[in-house]
């Protein structure tokens, strides 16, 4: 499971998270995102994946930075593939920043992932991918996309708006859209079973 934070954040909290749910036979990793200046607060340098512009479904977006946080988590897969790990069992995850990451690359990368789970997040770039399916290795790949109802940074609308976009371009069976009463822009205990769950479906132990 490789797993991006979100804005501002480190990898940090999320390994303690996932620790509290962990599976003897999974590999968790929760890389650092690069410090840079985030436009959407005043240019102060945070780490961050790419540069956040604004929060309104209409906002521009750093288009040059998203891809290349792309290739940058592609190339942590690519990594774990040299390692012996199959990127069929890879599992590519995140929450807000990260979530939006971790989907736009799972549906842009040419390597074949067990899942993705996207949390609190929105679907960067949507007018970059066509309309209807997508033809690529992940057409069939396993969603789980999580958010709180009460969100106040990423609100509910956003998670729906990019519920819907994905049922279009993947097999939208495959596409499950959890929402948590109360839950601001978080975690919660119950999201995170619902991640365990994901998790040990799409990630078997191997014999």
């Amino acid at each position: 499971v490789i797993f991006l934070h979100g804005l501002g954040d480190t990898g940090h909290g999320w390994s303690e998270a996932l620790a509290g749910i962990r599976s003897p036979h999974v590999k968790y990793i929760c890389p650092h995102a690069p410090v840079m200046p985030v436009s959407l607060n005043m240019n102060m340098a945070m780490p961050s994946w790419f540069d956040i512009i604004g929060l309104s479904p209409d906002s521009q977006e750093d288009e040059v930075g998203i891809k290349q946080a792309a290739e940058n988590v592609k190339a942590l897969i690519d990594q774990e593939v040299k390692n012996g790990i199959p990127s069929n069992r890879i599992i590519l995850g995140g929450f807000s920043q990260g979530g939006a990451l971790s989907l736009y690359t799972a549906l842009t990368t040419q390597q074949k992932l067990a899942g993705v789970v996207a949390l609190s997040c929105w679907l960067p770039l949507r007018a970059s991918f066509p309309q209807g399916p997508i033809s690529g290795v992940n057409k069939e790949i396993a969603v789980l996309q999580c958010h709180g109802d009460c969100d106040p940074l990423v609100p509910l609308m956003f998670g729906s708006l990019t519920v819907e976009k994905l049922k279009s371009m993947i097999n939208p069976a495959n596409v499950t859209f959890r929402t948590y009463s109360g839950m601001m822009h978080s975690s919660c205990i119950e999201e995170m079973m619902d991640v365990k769950q994901f998790i040990d479906k799409h990630l078997p132990p191997v014999d």
